[in-house]
């Protein structure tokens, strides 16, 4: 393990006009001609394993590119902690330098799991515009025993979830929506577009939201409250998955210069946690 400390990755990309239209599009909102909203840079820089390339679950097999290669096979974005220093825009040169800070292995209530802690710098035609420090976890293979019932309809949303938060916007991410963002991060996860793989080899009910699609989401909300750009600092933990179609809150609550940021599901757990500064 001590060997991928000293690895690192570096990738370059353009944030292409093309790009900015599809990534406004998939947030149903207007196209933007010149800085891009908070949350591009997980379009831009993707992974590039080729298909053979790739496991059974398909993430790149073995980690993949710079990773620690990992016997644990189940992959998960587990949270992220992000300093925004200046914003992208249409057409700049992204590079975005990667190197792992730490590896720790522990144990849970579900088995075996391996912590991977990364940071990204990522540049706009030489000006850092962002740092991000992202925490990966590896777990265990899921025994399923026996074919998972059928997903059931999605409760009703229970009219006092929202209390106490200032922004709310429902969403109900639906199946195109997580293939746009797939296709946008060039993320070939099947739990998020193979249901049979989703529910009977890895134990869910439906196809699973993506961990950065709920974040994105959230930075979309300030960006609607609070304007474009206004963030200096943005970190999320996920809490519980979230399935497509299953009616979401998103929800924020300014508290000074920090904000208070939540994704509340349809019976009330809290599905992911953030916290923001504005500038």
């Amino acid at each position: 393990m001590k060997d991928c400390l000293m690895s690192i990755e570096v990738r370059e990309d353009v944030l292409t006009p093309a790009l900015a239209a599809r990534f406004a599009a998939t947030l149903d909102r207007e196209k933007f001609d010149a800085e891009a909203p908070q949350a591009i840079h997980w379009c831009l820089c993707t992974p590039e394993a080729s298909t053979a390339d790739l496991g059974p679950d398909g993430h790149p097999a073995g980690g993949g590119g710079f990773l620690p290669p990992s016997p644990l096979p189940r992959r998960m974005w587990a949270s992220s902690a992000m300093e925004f220093f200046t914003p992208i825009a249409v057409g700049r040169v992204v590079k975005r330098t990667s190197h792992v800070l730490d590896v720790t292995e522990k144990s849970g209530g579900s088995g075996k799991l391996l912590f991977v802690n990364v940071q990204h710098d990522v540049e706009a035609d030489g000006t850092l515009a962002l740092r991000e420090k992202q925490t990966i976890v590896y777990r265990e293979a899921v025994a399923v025993s026996q074919p998972v019932p059928e997903p059931a309809p999605a409760p009703e949303p229970s009219p006092n979830r929202g209390d106490g938060w200032d922004w709310q916007r429902p969403i109900a991410p639906s199946a195109p929506l997580l293939f746009r963002y797939s296709a946008l991060t060039f993320n070939s996860h099947r739990i998020h577009y193979d249901l049979p793989y989703a529910r009977n080899e890895e134990g869910y009910p439906g196809l699973v939201v993506h961990g950065p699609l709920m974040a994105t989401l959230l930075l979309d909300l300030c960006d609607r409250e609070l304007g474009s750009n206004r963030l200096s600092t943005f970190a999320f933990r996920g809490k519980a998955p979230a399935f497509v179609d299953e009616p979401l809150l998103l929800c924020g609550r300014p508290e000074g210069q920090d904000i208070a940021l939540a994704i509340l599901g349809a019976d009330g757990r809290t599905v992911m946690e953030a916290s923001a500064s504005a500038n």
